[in-house]
């Protein structure tokens, strides 16, 4: 059996992963690192993500999670300009019962300016706002091609990480305590190797049910929730802008890169199993989709319809989950409501503050 040792062992190749494995390395360039995921990168949730950023917090937590994250990819996008991230204009609309609270939770970059609904020529041609509705111009919004984004910065990591694809990990556990150090953990994969590991980050986007770290993760009381988003087939003009319903927790979002239109919406389906939902969108999906759709843009929903579904994993709080586990030696970065590439850089950060990489010595 071929046995391995690593400083960092980050499990999960998404975005979350990724930035994990980036976040290390810039703070502990000698540290060997080995990014594992059960697919190819960014072939989870990550592939299935809608993208976007609204510059917006429902806690102060997220809020300056969300200021880091728009700061860190403003400098990755002015470093590389070809990078898939795209700014976007964004108008937020809400009842007057729920102004108070958008102006509350957005972050003072968004420079947040009212508009009048009857002059904006706010999103599609057709959008129907409620009556009485508040529009705001907002400023920050960006969205990218998560998936591409993950392989082009992989391409990046992998003249620094080990990266193995496809490498399913069978099971996770702590081995020997030397003193005065906490010991190191043993991970057993799929191919039949053995990897001992100083510390291991766990970011499996919504996979927390694997045998492997199931028990680990069942504390934390996350679940993972069924997202739907279609595809409307028509093309956004260079002037269109993305629209958050803020009340209904919905956004119409341009993809000028794609050529198309994307409608998100909340679906309430919670507990579902990634593995189950290889078979693309239910007539149910389209269904609620439709009917969500058809409230805000009607004549959008008489298109032909086509769209992504997937499921993400979700906190308790409703504030990403990055915690110590297993004595200190396994950390947790995930859960993040659905928010994942928005938080990713933060959730990086945080998790990179929990694995006192200080102490790993420099390698020959």
């Amino acid at each position: 059996m071929s046995r391995e040792h690593t400083d960092v062992a980050v499990v999960g190749a998404g975005i979350v992963g990724c930035l994990v494995a980036r976040e290390i390395l810039a703070r502990a360039p000698e540290a060997s690192v080995l990014l594992l995921d059960r697919d190819t990168v960014g072939a989870g949730a990550s592939r299935r993500s809608a993208g976007l950023h609204c510059p917006r917090g429902a806690t102060e937590r997220v809020r300056r999670m969300t200021a880091f994250s728009q700061r860190y990819y403003a400098e990755l996008k002015n470093y590389e300009p070809e990078l898939p991230i795209h700014a976007v204009p964004m108008s937020v609309v809400a009842s007057p019962a729920n102004a108070a609270r958008v102006r509350e939770i957005y972050l003072d970059s968004a420079e947040l300016t009212p508009v009048d609904p009857l002059e904006d020529r706010t999103g599609p041609p057709d959008l129907r706002l409620p009556d009485h509705a508040r529009v705001w111009d907002c400023r920050g919004a960006q969205y990218a091609d998560v998936y591409t984004l993950v392989h082009d910065l992989t391409r990046e990591l992998r003249a620094r990480v080990t990266l193995r694809e496809g490498v399913h990990v069978d099971t996770l556990r702590a081995v020997g305590h030397a003193e005065p150090g906490p010991g190191s953990v043993e991970l057993a994969l799929g191919t039949g190797e053995t990897v001992t590991a100083d510390r291991v980050v766990l970011a499996p986007g919504p996979w927390l049910a694997e045998p492997a770290w199931r028990e680990l993760l069942a504390p934390l009381g996350a679940r993972v929730k069924k997202i739907v988003a279609l595809h409307v087939e028509r093309v956004p003009t260079r002037t269109d802008r993305a629209v958050v319903f803020h009340d209904e927790d919905a956004f119409l979002l341009p993809l000028h890169a794609s050529g198309h239109w994307l409608f998100s919406y909340t679906c309430t389906t919670w507990d579902v199993d990634p593995d189950d939902l290889a078979g693309g969108l239910s007539a149910d999906d389209v269904d609620q989709a439709r009917a969500s759709l058809r409230r805000h843009a009607p004549a959008l929903a008489e298109h032909r319809i086509s769209g992504r579904v997937f499921c993400d994993a979700y906190s308790p709080t409703g504030e990403p989950q990055v915690r110590a586990l297993g004595g200190g030696r396994v950390v947790f970065a995930g859960a993040a409501n659905g928010s994942g590439y928005r938080l990713a850089p933060a959730i990086a950060a945080e998790a990179a503050d929990l694995l006192d990489l200080s102490s790993i010595p420099a390698h020959a």
